[in-house]
């Protein structure tokens, strides 16, 4: 990604609350982490509101920043990834593949995440998962306020005729709690490679993104603030967990505005809604 000028740069500090570093390190990288999670949420209502997804640096910047608005992995993690260069972070973008609730790998592109300074795996773009970077050089087991991470070689459990391994989706596996949530290439990329892998997830009725509208962000107490369609989804730090069923478009516009800074004039509707 193409590193923002300073105005942008000081722009997009604002829209996380945040102030400048004096100097990029591990620990301004994880306090901005945080205050993009808390900050600008994930959501996908852009494929339920009719709207392209670009994948070019001023969109994903006019989207977050300009308009106020959130995204999916590929504009979140984008545009962080352009705020952190700004900052003297040396960045590199990152193509996973996801697993499956069926435990099987997504599609290539799948997912985008960061490598920064050569050792920090950042993500402000998978939802629920780390409120901090994780570290690429550390094998074993990571606590983080949303769980415990690792982060090991993959490797593949089927073999071809000859006894060697097959060339698997990456090179990396990110476990939350014991479970592989994606799997990671360490190959840098650049962010027009995810234009097919955005295209898929905005188009195909297979995309979990198609089947309704989410928006979701991290809240200043460890938890969680959900609204996924009319249902508004309340989660503690400890894990519990409230819904509250919005009945009128109006309850539901103004969930978006108070939980999550988010003006529409109209709802999202699902691309392809759930049988």
């Amino acid at each position: 990604m193409e590193p923002l000028g300073t105005a942008r740069t000081d722009a997009y500090l604002r829209r996380l609350g945040a102030a400048r570093p004096d100097r990029p390190t591990a620990a301004s990288l994880r306090e901005l982490h945080l205050c993009h999670l808390r900050t600008v949420p994930f959501e996908n209502l852009s494929i339920h509101l009719g709207e392209d997804l670009v994948l070019t640096p001023d969109a994903v910047f006019d989207k977050i920043v300009t308009a106020g608005r959130g995204g999916i992995c590929y504009e979140l993690n984008g545009g962080f990834a352009a705020l952190l260069g700004a900052l003297g972070h040396r960045v590199e973008l990152l193509q996973a593949r996801v697993y499956g609730k069926d435990g099987a790998l997504g599609v290539p592109y799948d997912h985008l995440a960061l490598r920064v300074d050569g050792r920090w795996l950042a993500d402000v773009g998978f939802g629920d998962h780390t409120a901090l970077p994780l570290d690429l050089d550390e094998p074993g087991e990571q606590k983080d306020p949303r769980g415990v991470f690792q982060v090991r070689p993959a490797r593949d459990e089927e073999e071809d005729g000859d006894g060697d391994e097959e060339e698997g989706g990456g090179d990396l596996e990110v476990l939350h709690d014991g479970v592989p949530v994606y799997r990671l290439e360490t190959r840098p990329r650049v962010l027009a490679d995810f234009r097919t892998g955005a295209w898929w997830h905005r188009t195909s009725p297979e995309s979990g993104f198609t089947k309704g509208p989410v928006c979701s962000r991290l809240t200043e107490d460890g938890g969680r603030i959900t609204l996924r369609d009319h249902t508004l989804i309340a989660t503690s730090a400890d894990g519990n967990r409230a819904e509250e069923e919005l009945a009128t478009d109006e309850e539901v516009r103004a969930a978006y505005r108070t939980g999550f800074g988010i003006v529409l004039d109209r709802l999202p509707v699902p691309l392809h809604p759930r049988p």
